[in-house]
């Protein structure tokens, strides 16, 4: 009975810590992850990339002091550093510059 205790505590613990490894294993960069019950969806929030490292080999996320954060509900494993994500805030950076600027 003793060992029967024993095992559902070290169980519990395990439980636990398996359900801390979204939070653990976060892709670096992201400042918040928090997955909806199903744990396929997850509300993401993180940096954005550096505008002069946007259209380089190796993007870089800014500094999270800075204050330019992205609010994103999506896969938990979604990559802020990712070939979708580059490509998105390529196309919002370029949008931009055309407003800012205009045509061309």
């Amino acid at each position: 009975m003793i060992r029967l205790k024993a095992l559902g505590a070290m169980l519990s613990l395990v439980e636990f810590f398996l359900s801390m490894t979204s939070f653990l294993w976060a892709v670096e960069g992201v400042i918040y992850k928090g997955p909806d019950a199903a744990g396929v969806y997850c509300h993401l929030k993180f940096p954005t990339i550096r505008e002069d490292t946007l259209f380089s080999g190796h993007p870089e996320l800014k500094d999270p002091s800075d204050g330019d954060i992205h609010d994103f509900y999506g896969p938990c494993d979604y990559d802020p550093l990712g070939k979708e994500e580059v490509l998105r805030q390529r196309a919002d950076l370029q949008r931009e510059r055309r407003r800012r600027y205009g045509s061309d």
